[in-house]
């Protein structure tokens, strides 16, 4: 198992840099703190799209926004010790989290690497570049992906799973109403700008693989529940929504403590009808694209 060549965090410069200190010095550090409640949360997405990307023992993959490893593990546990893992992520945080559970694990034959995916070189002879939830973040995701390609063998694919649109996932609509009405939450992002909604317009996702070069380009819609907080309470679950990570964490960020504590309240109350014998459910939308290299 290797590492970065570079000790240092990842400079914040590049067409993504407001995203390399997003992801280091706000977000990243409460996905650490969140990992494993985010791990039982959304886990089965990433089988869900490596099962449709058909890897084999033996296989190269890249893991684009491999966050805290829990998808590089799931990697690695498929393409065996013949084949090769490269998680990569922005967040040396993250990255940091990711390399200490595979040493734990004892899984030798996955390599990080802290760099932008859209501007990385990478080796040209991948079998597979891999994402869960970890390319709605580019400034131009045309290049971005153009620069993924040029990472895969001949013959070689993308699987990659991102977010529909907001007001198919009450998971994270259902809280963020419930804030809206009581305070001012900052406007959203224009359509398509670097985010977790980035990718929610299926024509837009098959446009832009197509100019970056891919073909057999399909969409399917995986419509689930997640367990919000791994299937913790309305507490929990509340809390969760609030202080981890989402739209309703990131819009309250900034919130007075009177504030957060009565919108805290308010999305308790939200989330009241969705709890279950198995914790709060809450529905979700993502598309899991999948694309081989022209």
């Amino acid at each position: 198992m290797s590492d970065s060549p570079s000790p240092r965090p990842l400079a914040a410069t590049g067409p993504n840099a407001e995203q390399i200190e997003y992801w280091n010095e706000k977000s990243g550090p409460k996905w650490v703190a969140h990992q494993e409640l985010l791990d039982a949360q959304i886990g089965f997405v990433g089988e869900e799209v490596i099962a449709r990307a058909k890897i084999e023992p033996g296989e190269r993959v890249v893991d684009v926004g491999c966050g805290c490893g829990q998808t590089a593990l799931q990697l690695a546990s498929r393409v065996g010790p013949r084949g090769r893992v490269l998680a990569v992520d922005i967040s040396g945080v993250m990255l940091a989290r990711a390399r200490e559970r595979a040493a734990a694990a004892g899984v030798t034959h996955v390599d990080f690497l802290l760099a932008d995916a859209q501007t990385a070189s990478f080796p040209r002879n991948f079998d597979l570049v891999f994402s869960r939830f970890g390319v709605m973040f580019f400034a131009d995701p045309v290049a971005a992906f153009t620069n993924l390609r040029r990472a895969l063998a001949p013959g070689g694919r993308l699987a990659f799973a991102c977010w529909q649109s907001l007001e198919r996932n009450p998971w994270m609509a259902v809280p963020l109403g419930a804030a809206a009405k009581l305070v001012s939450l900052p406007p959203p992002p224009p359509p398509g700008a670097p985010g977790p909604m980035a990718l929610a317009d299926p024509e837009r996702v098959a446009r832009i693989l197509d100019q970056a070069g891919f073909r057999d380009v399909s969409l399917e819609s995986l419509d689930t529940k997640l367990r919000i907080a791994g299937g913790g309470g309305l507490d929990e679950a509340a809390r969760f929504l609030l202080e981890g990570v989402g739209p309703t964490s990131h819009a309250m960020r900034e919130a007075s403590a009177h504030d957060l504590e009565r919108v805290s309240r308010a999305v308790r109350a939200a989330l009241e009808p969705h709890l279950t014998p198995r914790g709060v459910e809450l529905g979700a939308s993502v598309w899991i694209a999948t694309a081989s290299r022209a």
